[in-house]
């Protein structure tokens, strides 16, 4: 194993700046971060964006100091703290991090073990990359928030996926098809995200940007009995309380203002919220759940059930090509995962 040297190269924010301005992220040196007890020194390989990265940079501004961004990362294991007992230096890894310390844009990183998984096998560690975040968002509404039996294919009924194309969405409807008997409508507006969807598991697309109770409503003209809301939770609650069966449930996992939840008590509908990151922010006994999931989504993938969402590598990790990922995620255009590729030689 190469020696670890003291600085590394990073991409960082200072300010909270549209992303059009090429000072939104910059290349950075900074020091190599020593691991905590129960911490892995990781050397990242690949990463994915998600919209979490472009929301801190909007709303978090650090007044100067560099951040860095990024959770996704995949990469091989370098350095191991005291405490650590499941990984060894030269374990290739995976992971999405925690929120509050610093992220995965730099060529080394420092992670709980308890968050950690393999890497599939399978994989590159790009393909690897797009999953961690995305994986766990889905795994934790599904089985968790709305109580799915994963693995038993007992749950049938219908799920309704909006933007299904998205990241988490696509691996909602993956991780649905493969592990519960329940029939999947996805939402995509255009064709190549309708595409999408279907390839990851959507049994029946519909049209948001067209009104949906019609759409869905002729699909499952008894009513769906779960909601994973990935986006417009808000503008959809009118339509998610007509299209849901009496105690369906919902499940969100996007940012928005005030919404009548009263139109859902006449069903005994159940609202969840779903985000990734509680157990990692609020230090939960039971982080090392998470560990466990990326470790069962790595044999799914190894066993040819679920399949990478990486749609588009946009090359080296540097801060032209993030704020170009940052761009392409906040137009609302995506399909599937952003991933950016090693360093540049020193």
């Amino acid at each position: 194993m190469p020696e670890i040297p003291s600085t590394m190269p990073a991409v960082a924010y200072r300010r909270s700046l549209p992303v059009g301005d090429p000072e939104s992220l910059v290349d950075v040196m900074l020091p190599v971060p020593q691991p905590g007890p129960r911490d892995l020194l990781v050397r990242v390989e690949a990463i994915s964006v998600n919209p979490v990265d472009y929301k801190v940079r909007q709303n978090t501004d650090p007044g100067g100091e560099p951040k860095v961004l990024g959770w996704d990362a995949a990469g091989v294991v370098v350095g191991v703290g005291d405490a650590v007992t499941a990984f060894t230096v030269g374990d290739e890894v995976f992971y999405a991090g925690a929120i509050d310390r610093p992220g995965t844009n730099a060529r080394f990183h420092a992670v709980d073990e308890r968050v950690v998984g393999r890497k599939p096998t399978t994989l590159s560690f790009t393909e690897a990359a797009a999953l961690p975040l995305t994986s766990l968002t889905a795994w934790e509404a599904l089985f968790e928030r709305l109580g799915l039996h994963n693995g038993a294919l007992k749950n049938s009924g219908t799920l309704l996926v909006t933007a299904a194309a998205g990241g988490v969405g696509a691996m909602a409807a993956q991780l649905a098809r493969a592990l519960t008997s329940l029939t999947v409508i996805g939402t995509a507006s255009r064709p190549e995200s309708a595409r999408f969807a279907r390839r990851m598991g959507a049994n029946h697309v519909v049209d948001h940007h067209k009104t949906l109770t019609p759409q869905v409503t002729a699909v499952a003209p008894d009513g769906v009995d779960f909601v994973f809301s990935t986006a417009g939770t808000d503008v959809n609650m009118v339509v998610y309380a007509d299209v849901l069966k009496p105690m369906g449930q919902i499940v969100a996992i996007d940012d928005f203002g005030p919404v009548e939840i009263g139109l859902l008590k006449s069903k005994s509908i159940s609202f969840h919220w779903e985000f990734m990151f509680t157990r990692s922010l609020h230090r939960t006994p039971d982080r090392a759940v998470q560990g466990y999931v990326v470790n069962q989504i790595a044999r799914l993938v190894d066993a040819g059930i679920l399949a990478t969402t990486a749609m588009t590598d946009l090359g080296t990790i540097n801060a032209q090509n993030l704020r170009e990922a940052h761009r392409i995620l906040e137009s609302g255009k995506a399909v599937g995962k952003i991933t950016l590729t090693g360093f540049s030689p020193a």
